[in-house]
């Protein structure tokens, strides 16, 4: 339960919350609550015990999946960002760290030095879905769209200011094509610009998790440390011996609630025939248990109709649990869920394949230990 707190303040600093009030559109409760969070999370100690075998930071930390993957490997991380007030929430929950908020009105120089960068930019103005949305509403898409495309320069300007060994980013697969390739190259050339060894590899997170779900990473590694252009890398992932399957992360028992309406039932049925007469591909998905499931996407609260569980008896098919889609992301058991399941569907959506980044995280992990000793 929320708790609230008063707190007087004299004219002259209430009319500084009143400012930043108007210049970011927010209520002046808002914007002190906003305010309050930025300076709890500087206020914590940024080197917890600093006892791991590296450092890495964690940018645009979403909830946390990429933390974990490097956290498995030993390393300790002493920096981390993220704007969403309901991901933070989540976060906080889990590693008893509250990322600090927006990245742009964050100085290089107030961020650690670090061995490792980690951060999996907004994907927003690069995927398929993303851009359609807003081609249809007249806006703008990657580098163009001003509050978003934009955030992957500040990657670099902590990455130029830091130069941590080695940096992991990751986005999606429509990055290199976006804008005719122009995006990627913009971004390929701002990385190389920088001094640094770049690989990439689109990959799929299926054989990890029950689900097809593909991804761009960009591994970096600092040409003026090492050994310039001879830096050797490779995404040779070890996958589980079995792959797992749906019927895998799938709860025994499911409350009602998850299980579909009949009148959304019956509209992504009709849906489904409309877009089927056309010839497009359109439509709700229910995967064989026995195999994997359509990619989850960020938008899965509002119908669910990408993954869809069929039950027996003739009873309506039912959505994911949040639970279960932690668990097609390849989040452990332990990790908590604070928030509504609208937030968690969204959180989940936009969230990494963990087990896939843990194996890129040890593979990174080993290259860099491989320079060290070079």
């Amino acid at each position: 339960m929320p708790k609230q707190v008063n707190i007087k303040l004299d004219d002259e600093f209430y009319e500084l919350l009143r400012i930043k009030s108007e210049n970011t559109n927010k209520s002046v409760q808002a914007a002190a609550r906003e305010m309050l969070l930025d300076m709890l999370a500087k206020y914590q100690d940024k080197l917890p015990d600093n006892k791991g075998k590296f450092t890495f930071i964690d940018l645009f930390a979403g909830i946390g999946g990429m933390r974990i993957a490097f956290e498995q490997q030993k390393g300790v991380c002493v920096f981390s960002s993220e704007w969403d007030e309901y991901a933070k929430k989540t976060y906080f929950a889990n590693f008893g760290v509250l990322p600090q908020g927006d990245i742009t009105q964050i100085a290089a120089d107030d961020v650690p030095n670090h061995d490792i960068l980690v951060a999996g930019f907004p994907c927003q103005p690069f995927s398929i879905a993303g851009v359609s949305k807003k081609n249809s509403l007249g806006k703008a898409t990657g580098f163009q769209d001003k509050t978003q495309g934009t955030l992957f320069f500040d990657v670099c300007r902590i990455i130029e200011a830091k130069r941590p060994k080695a940096f992991l980013l990751e986005n999606v697969k429509n990055l290199k094509s976006h804008d005719k390739g122009n995006t990627w190259r913009v971004i390929q050339e701002s990385l190389e610009q920088l001094d640094y060894k770049i690989f990439v590899q689109v990959i799929d997170g299926q054989g990890f998790v029950p689900q097809h779900r593909e991804r761009i990473f960009i591994v970096g590694f600092d040409k003026k440390r090492y050994m310039g252009d001879d830096i050797q890398f490779n995404f040779n992932l070890k996958k589980p011996d079995k792959a797992p399957v749906l019927s895998d992360i799938l709860d025994q028992e499911v409350p009602d609630k998850y299980t579909l309406t009949d009148k959304l039932w019956e509209y992504l049925q009709n849906y489904a025939k409309k877009h089927k007469a056309k010839g497009n591909g359109f439509g709700y998905g229910m995967p064989d248990l026995n195999g994997v499931t359509r990619t989850l996407s960020a938008r899965y609260y509002k119908d669910g109709s990408e993954i869809l569980i069929k039950q027996p008896n003739n009873k309506n098919p039912r959505r994911l649990t949040p639970r279960e889609c932690a668990r097609l992301q390849g989040y452990p058991e332990s990790f908590k869920i604070p928030v509504s399941d609208t937030r968690a569907y969204k959180q989940f959506g936009n969230s990494v394949v963990v087990p896939l980044v843990t194996a890129i995280a040890q593979n990174i992990v080993a290259t860099v230990e491989q320079l060290d000793n070079l």
